[in-house]
């Protein structure tokens, strides 16, 4: 009998790309994401926006920035997103 090492795959992190609507919390940003999905009835388009909380350490992130979040660990009991990177700065 030979015995096989089993490897574990962790699953990748999500991550999305948003917008910053609030920056007024110390170390937290909310973060906008838009979606479009096809209404199944009605075969149109339709636009879905979620919030997510997010921790941002260095308060980088302003009102307006593109920005990418990716899950982690819970910092609180709404935050379980951290700030990855500023795509954009708003203009």
């Amino acid at each position: 009998m030979e015995e096989k090492a089993v490897q574990t795959v962790k699953p990748t992190k999500r991550s999305f790309v948003g917008l910053v609507t609030s920056d007024k919390m110390d170390k937290s940003i909310v973060v906008t994401i838009t979606t479009k999905k096809m209404d199944r009835l009605y075969k149109k388009y339709v636009t879905w926006s979620k919030k997510y909380m997010a921790h941002d350490e260095n308060n980088d992130a302003h009102i307006g920035d593109t920005v990418r979040i990716v899950e982690c660990s819970p910092y609180s009991r709404h935050k379980c997103w951290r700030l990855a990177e500023i795509v954009e700065r708003a203009k």
